[in-house]
This record gives C-alpha cells, sequence and structure tokens, in this order.
C-alpha cells in the first residue's frame, strides 16, 4: 500500500501545482480513501484560486481539510468521492463522500465519510456538497404544494435547487438566467427556462442564486404581493443596492437569508449527517447529470483551473478523474 499521495495545490494566486504529500497509516477510527472523483465547484473554487478571497472572510471560507491559507499556498476543495482502502470492516470497499480537497489519496475520521448509495454512480456522487446546499434552501424556503417558483441564476446552487424543484406535486419552476445556455440545462432537470425579462411574474416564491445585485432586484420583481425571495447567493465584502422603496411594503415582500452552514431552525432536529445522506440520496435521480458540464484527469488540473478560473471552459461543476493507480 502506498504511503504518498498527490494533491492539487494554488502555489499562488492563478498558479496552481501537483504536490506529493506523506500519507500516514490510518489510526483507531479513522479511514483510507482512494479518490475515484472530485468536483470543481467553479464560483468558490475560482474564488479561491483567483486569490479572490476577502481578508475579512477567510476564517469562514475554510473548508473542512484545507491546508495552508489564503491567498496561497492553499489546498482546497470540499468535493471527493472515493472508496475506502483501510478502515472499520464496515467501511472497507464501500464508495464514499467526503469535503475533501483534490487528493489522490487521504486519511480522515470514519465519520467524516458519507456511504454513497448503490443507486448513485460514483462520478455523480461529487455533487451532494451542492445539493446539500439545495437541500437546505428548500428547508428553509418550504415550498408548498401549487406555488409559482422562479430560481433566479442558472450556476451550479440554482440548478439543484431547479432540480429538487422539479419534483415537487404540483409546482409552477422557472430557471432564470442571462446565459440562454442555460435553456438546456433546464430541459434536461425538467423545468421552464426564461431570461430575465421574459421571466414570469406573481411568484409565491423566488430562490436567488445569481450573486448580483440586478438579479436580486429581479427576483423581487418577480413576486406577487406577500411573497419571498430566499437569497442564497454570497457577496463576500460587495455591498448590494436593493429597491426597498417602490412598491416593496405595500405589497408586504419579504426577503430571507439562507446558509449551507448551519441547518434551517425548522429542521433543528436534523443533523448536517442527516441533511449529507438525504443529497446522497436524491442523487439516485440521473436527471443530475446535466450539472456536470465537464470533465479532465486530476494531473491537468493545473492547466484547467486557470480556463474555468477565465470563463475560457465554461462550467457548472467540472468533474475531476483520478487514475486507478493513485
Amino acid at each position: 500500500m502506498k504511503r504518498s499521495a498527490r494533491a492539487f495545490w494554488v502555489a499562488a494566486p492563478g498558479v496552481g501545482e501537483i504536490r506529493d504529500t506523506p500519507l500516514a497509516a490510518p489510526g483507531e477510527g479513522e479511514v483510507l480513501v482512494r479518490a475515484l472523483y472530485s468536483g470543481v465547484s467553479r464560483g468558490t473554487e475560482t474564488l479561491v484560486f483567483r486569490g479572490g478571497v476577502p481578508e475579512n472572510q477567510r476564517s469562514v471560507m475554510r473548508a473542512p481539510f484545507q491546508e495552508g491559507d489564503f491567498p496561497a499556498p492553499v489546498k482546497y476543495g470540499y468535493l471527493s468521492v472515493g472508496v475506502v482502502e483501510e478502515g472499520p470492516a464496515a467501511l472497507v470497499g464501500r464508495t464514499v463522500f467526503c469535503l475533501y480537497p483534490h487528493q489522490t489519496r487521504y486519511v480522515v475520521p470514519a465519520d467524516a465519510v458519507t456511504v454513497v448509495p448503490d443507486a448513485v454512480p460514483a462520478a455523480r456522487a461529487v455533487l451532494a456538497g451542492t445539493v446539500e446546499t439545495a437541500v437546505n434552501a428548500l428547508w428553509d424556503a418550504a415550498p408548498l404544494v401549487g406555488d409559482r417558483i422562479a430560481v433566479v441564476g442558472g450556476g451550479m446552487v440554482g440548478c439543484s435547487v431547479a432540480a429538487l424543484l422539479a419534483r415537487f406535486p404540483g409546482v409552477r419552476t422557472q430557471l432564470v438566467d442571462a446565459d440562454p445556455s442555460r435553456a438546456k440545462t433546464a430541459e434536461a432537470l425538467g423545468v421552464d427556462f426564461a431570461l430575465p425579462g421574459d421571466a414570469r411574474g406573481e411568484c409565491d416564491l423566488v430562490v436567488h442564486a445569481s450573486a448580483t445585485e440586478q438579479g436580486l432586484a429581479r427576483s423581487l420583481e418577480l413576486l406577487a404581493a406577500e411573497g419571498t425571495v430566499v437569497e442564497l447567493s454570497w457577496y463576500g465584502d460587495r455591498r448590494v443596492s436593493l429597491p426597498l422603496g417602490e412598491a416593496f411594503h405595500s405589497r408586504r415582500l419579504t426577503v430571507r437569508s439562507s446558509q449551507v452552514g448551519t441547518v434551517s431552525p425548522a429542521r433543528a432536529r436534523r443533523s448536517y449527517a442527516d441533511r449529507l445522506a438525504l443529497a446522497l440520496d436524491l442523487l439516485a435521480d440521473p436527471a443530475l447529470d446535466a450539472l456536470v458540464t465537464g470533465e479532465s484527469a486530476f494531473e491537468d488540473l493545473p492547466a484547467v483551473l486557470p480556463r474555468l478560473a477565465s470563463g475560457e471552459t465554461p462550467a457548472l461543476c467540472h468533474r475531476v478523474r483520478y487514475p486507478s493507480d493513485a
């Protein structure tokens, strides 16, 4: 058994490299995982790659198994799927999800991994972290049968929310994005699509995930009287202007936040582990493959990340494939 691994590091803002790293033998209550796939969440990880994490947000932005500090050098990532090679007998040989950076092998506490259901392919399971965010958003939003809903922002999180809403009975869901190419993704997920100017109004609920001031303002415009915007966007240290004059008060509109780091108070009896396990169960739906928009080999990450960060390679979730002899 190899006692070394290779990991992707941001060596300097905009510069990535593969580094060798020593690997300790797993101790009591730990597992050794060999990576099969990992995912690059284009929004957060390209921000980290560019060195764009605001200084006052660096503690908030730390990933569970991050090494190094922002802006660099830093080993960052949180969408890893692998197979347990050593550890408790109940886990050996099982495919698991872990909030770990891009690394060929790693040792973590056994309770840091979640078993991937047999019905979910390992290649799709890299989406678990984002679908978990969508689960929490819908716990906060609490949509009802027959609701008219818009999801504004067709990135990875917005599309995950739209995909889950497509399963709700009697709900009218429309994905709204300025990029017309998102229409194809919406179709694969089973929801309608509209450009911002063509979106249907009189919504009971709008989930906003575009991380733009214009998107948030448009979300308010799409609401019916006494409707609610659930805000999923993270703006870092940016200030956002919001039209709270005009008809905001007379129509009794609501804006509320949702944050994946905290389980919805309405679901306080559910743990983080419950939420992640639910997200993995939901990934049995093959329609969610539409959220994976590219794949490359682990060794190519230093060349791939600059293209993702610049937008040269458009992506929702970019999947990283690991060699079997890693």
